[in-house]
């Protein structure tokens, strides 16, 4: 049995999005030269459409297959990170040097997913690695922290009841093991912070 299954449906899906996500992006951009394009409801679909190609590419990193001998391009994560904080409640500040591991860079996102369900009114989540130790952390005066989400981290394991939009936090411990990373999980009463 594929132990890499769920990574692989992952890329596949995200596969499988971006290109009619590009084939839409193009058709707006034609149109845009034709002139067509100047309008509220025009820019609307140019936003979405540049949104969802955002997303997904973030997904892709986050839920898709890696291997040790991967790495992901410091600009890409930079163009990624700033196209899915367009317009959005949260921004991130990435403080990684160089192209890291694709496996420590799946941690990470999925780190940041965590961070996120914590930032119900938006924040900023910052991404830094001091030597081979990462830390994704976010201060704000009204974080919202679920003890059965986050309690199971610290020791690699999970809650035991996860919905769709709390899948991240089934993953995390299962992809840190996977690249040979410990997790920690600490906060206070303004921050939160995941490290691995």
């Amino acid at each position: 049995m594929l132990s890499n299954l769920n990574a692989l449906i992952g890329s596949r899906i995200c596969h499988d999005l971006i290109n009619p996500l590009g084939a839409i992006g193009n058709g707006i951009e034609l149109l845009g030269l034709s002139g067509v394009a100047d309008s509220p409801e025009m820019a609307l679909v140019t936003d979405s459409v540049q949104n969802a190609s955002a997303k997904v590419r973030f997904l892709r990193l986050a839920f898709g297959d890696a291997t040790a001998d991967q790495v992901v391009q410091h600009g890409e994560i930079l163009s990624v990170l700033q196209a899915i904080s367009n317009g959005g409640r949260v921004t991130y500040s990435w403080a990684v040097p160089g192209d890291p591991p694709r496996l420590d860079v799946r941690v990470a996102l999925l780190a940041v997913m965590c961070v996120e369900t914590a930032l119900p009114l938006g924040g900023d989540i910052q991404i830094t690695q001091n030597q081979s130790n990462w830390t994704i952390k976010t201060k704000h005066d009204r974080l919202s922290l679920d003890p059965a989400l986050w309690a199971p981290l610290s020791k690699g394991e999970y809650a035991d009841s996860l919905t769709p939009a709390q899948v991240h936090f089934g993953l995390l411990p299962q992809m840190a093991a996977q690249a040979d990373r410990k997790l920690a999980f600490s906060h206070g009463r303004d921050w939160v912070a995941v490290t691995f």
